[in-house]
């Protein structure tokens, strides 16, 4: 009997994965494309000058700060398009694609005039003059791209819904390979072009999100997987019922991604502080670590659509079951990942910069990534699962607990030794990265236990949890 049931459940575990798996790939591929825009950025620009490298690590830390708090608002329209699909009501789904365009023409407008005027956020960094005039290029550049970001957020969101990542996939991927072209011509200059240094790299990502933004456009025209959807067939107004259905579950979101971000571009704005080499070898550890955290992400958001097409189907068991299973799948592979970093880090951090000083400043900041990983697995694919449910206000204020005081807080008082007895060991940027990770335990246990909480609740209900 024990044998029969073990195996029954390792089948279904196995099933899971599989599942889990075949739509996490793609993401997985696409996320990699994306990230690698910054490693790109960082490596080139590496090699162009020190300031410019500091310069892209201050202004990507505010730019992403904003980029996925607002994108984090329109990514409400993956559980909500999801459930729907689960439940075949393909016409709502369309409907819900448009009044995402009209939310992101709002947020738009906010997040480019913040991109454009980031006096305010670098006033905090006491930057010198020449990294601060740096830092306000890259960003002005990078506000003319952000529209376009959106609009293919919307459609990711979307593909991802209905369990087509590989149609975001694919152009992400080809963007990779023209951002290697447009990044040397750009940063180094040629054929006519002078070299533009660090703002180079903004001007070719700017290019290449409206490349984009048009290429999702026409795919949703085209595809007859779209088609149903009836995404172009009228136009419309604002519906403020299905608007306040977004926000009441994006803002929540936004915010979330926004803590979860912030503490770690404040942990920028801080470090910068400590001066260009110290904040050039943060680069690299915060770098490596958003590589390493795209397939615990990639996981989340596979798991988060199967979950919310059982719950739109009515089967909250099998929800429960492939939350659970993506969850353990994406802590099991993160582990794998932070012995390898821990056993590499010379060459990892060689392959980011030649300057002995910032490998130097890099080095004690890639062994805590190597760790923090586990816990930033362990965080992320929770929250997904969470917000496949349609829960997002209790996890958002998980966050702002661990990663706002224990992360952001805690670091600030070890980094520049608020109490003054502190060994060197726990100082600096150092400081900032350990409270970090101890933040990270706190958010992934909180959001564990609440997640457990709400399946339970709807296996019993049969329902879907909306707090």
């Amino acid at each position: 009997m024990t044998g029969t049931v073990a195996g029954a459940v390792a089948g279904t575990l196995a099933g899971d994965v599989r599942r889990i798996a075949g739509l996490a790939w793609p993401v997985l591929i696409g996320q990699l494309a994306i990230i690698a825009f910054g490693v790109i950025d960082t490596a080139m620009v590496g090699r162009y000058s020190a300031l410019d490298l500091a310069a892209l690590g201050l202004g990507s830390s505010i730019y992403v700060s904003v980029y996925i708090s607002l994108t984090g608002i329109l990514t409400a329209l993956q559980p909500i398009a999801a459930q729907l699909y689960g439940a075949q009501r393909d016409g709502e789904i369309g409907e819900e694609v448009r009044q995402s365009f009209w939310l992101a023409l709002v947020l738009a407008v906010i997040g480019c005039t913040i991109l454009y005027f980031p006096d305010p956020l670098l006033d905090l960094a006491h930057a010198p003059i020449a990294l601060r005039e740096r830092t306000v290029d890259y960003l002005r550049l990078l506000a003319f791209g952000l529209p376009a970001s959106l609009l293919f957020r919307i459609y990711s969101s979307l593909a991802n819904a209905v369990g087509r990542p590989r149609l975001v996939m694919i152009l992400q991927v080809g963007a990779l390979v023209l951002k290697v072209l447009l990044n040397r011509w750009l940063i180094f200059g040629g054929l006519g072009v002078s070299a533009l240094g660090g703002p180079g790299c903004a001007l070719a990502s700017t290019a290449l999100n409206w490349a984009l933004a048009i290429l999702a456009a026409v795919t949703m025209t085209k595809l007859d997987v779209f088609a149903p959807f009836g995404i172009f067939r009228h136009l419309c107004w604002p519906s403020w019922k299905r608007q306040a259905e977004l926000l009441k579950l994006g803002i929540p979101m936004g915010l979330s991604y926004l803590i979860e971000v912030t503490s770690y571009t404040f942990m920028a704005i801080f470090i910068a502080r400590l001066g260009t080499t110290t904040l050039a070898g943060h680069q690299i550890a915060g770098n490596l670590g958003a590589v390493l955290y795209m397939t615990p992400l990639s996981i989340g958001v596979a798991t988060s659509t199967l979950v919310a097409q059982a719950l739109g189907g009515n089967r909250p068991a099998e929800a429960r079951t492939l939350a659970r299973h993506g969850i353990a799948a994406a802590v099991t592979i993160a582990c794998c990942f932070a012995l390898a970093v821990f056993m590499l880090r010379p060459l990892i951090i060689g392959g980011y910069t030649p300057d002995p000083a910032v490998a130097v400043a890099a080095m004690p900041l890639v062994t805590i990534v190597a760790l923090y990983h586990v816990f930033d697995a362990l965080q992320v694919t929770t929250a997904f699962a969470l917000r496949a449910y349609k829960v997002a206000i209790v996890p958002t204020v998980i966050y702002a607990v661990a990663l706002w005081g224990v992360g952001l807080g805690g670091g600030y008082a070890l980094g520049f030794n608020v109490i003054g007895t502190l060994p060197d060991w726990a100082t600096g940027a150092r400081g900032f990265w350990l409270a970090n990770m101890a933040s990270l335990v706190i958010a992934g246990a909180g959001l564990a236990v609440y997640l457990s909480r709400v399946s339970v609740q709807q296996v019993r209900a049969g329902g879907v949890a909306g707090q």
